[in-house]
């Protein structure tokens, strides 16, 4: 049995528990795929796949929809839906499933996992979740993985129903131009800013570009932080954040709950 999970991982909480389905899944063959960077991938090949990202105002990101919706219509092909979360979930998991079988897969299961929050505002204002997840969570989050085992095993006959809590379905999912609104214009400190390039290579957006200072079109830009959190000199900064609430890679609690 082979399967790939096509995955968006902006500061790495959602690539990192991929990497760990991958090492506790039984009997089955995973590649990793990164849509943010790979284009896009042969699904002939694979008999399962899986959706994999983090919420974005309370739903999937642009770049997750623009990339399902560039893949070619399925024929019922079982597949799995994830999400990560660093404050609130919302309808992404829902909204990631309808995504994919929209296109023609059949989704057997789904979850979403509580990890620490990579928005800068949001650690900021003191909700950053720099624990998370807690020993419940990754209990849920070890059993999802076995049942997700059984459910291949069974080749996707079985079906679990995705659940996403009262809360979570009550909420609205807010357009993604407002992440953009709430990030505002960007700057450079031309102090220090050495003109390395990073940004522009993490931008999934293409919203940058080096000219030779970073230049940002927020015609583009959705506001996903990933420049202002991967700048190894902290030189650009938003109109509410400078130099503060940074998130570029997996915090060490996390890595250790989820040690490959």
């Amino acid at each position: 049995m082979k399967g790939i999970i096509c995955y968006y991982s902006g500061s790495g909480n959602t690539k990192l528990a991929c990497e760990y389905i991958v090492k506790n899944i039984k009997d089955v063959e995973i590649d990793l795929f990164n849509i943010a960077k790979d284009g896009i991938p042969d699904l002939e090949q694979y008999d399962i796949v899986g959706f994999a990202t983090f919420a974005n105002v309370l739903g999937p990101p642009y770049l997750m929809q623009t990339f399902i919706k560039r893949l070619p219509r399925q024929k019922d092909k079982p597949a799995f839906v994830f999400n990560t979360y660093g404050f609130i979930s919302g309808k992404t998991l829902k909204i990631l499933g309808k995504w994919a079988v929209a296109k023609g897969f059949r989704v057997i299961i789904g979850h979403s996992l509580h990890t620490p929050e990579n928005c800068p505002p949001m650690i900021v204002s003191g909700r950053g979740n720099e624990q998370a997840p807690n020993k419940k969570e990754l209990e849920d989050f070890n059993n999802f993985i076995s049942e997700l085992s059984q459910l291949i095993e069974s080749k996707g006959v079985r079906q679990k129903k995705i659940k996403i809590g009262l809360l979570n379905s009550l909420l609205p999912v807010l357009p993604h131009t407002v992440i953009r609104k709430v990030m505002g214009k960007k700057y450079v400190d031309a102090s220090l800013c050495v003109e390395c390039g990073t940004c522009e290579k993490v931008c999934p957006y293409g919203a940058i570009k080096l000219k030779p200072k970073p230049i940002f079109d927020m015609s583009k830009c959705y506001g996903c932080w990933a420049c202002y959190n991967h700048c190894p000199n902290k030189a650009i900064y938003a109109k509410k954040c400078r130099g503060i609430g940074h998130y570029p890679e997996p915090n060490n609690q996390l890595k250790e709950k989820l040690k490959i």
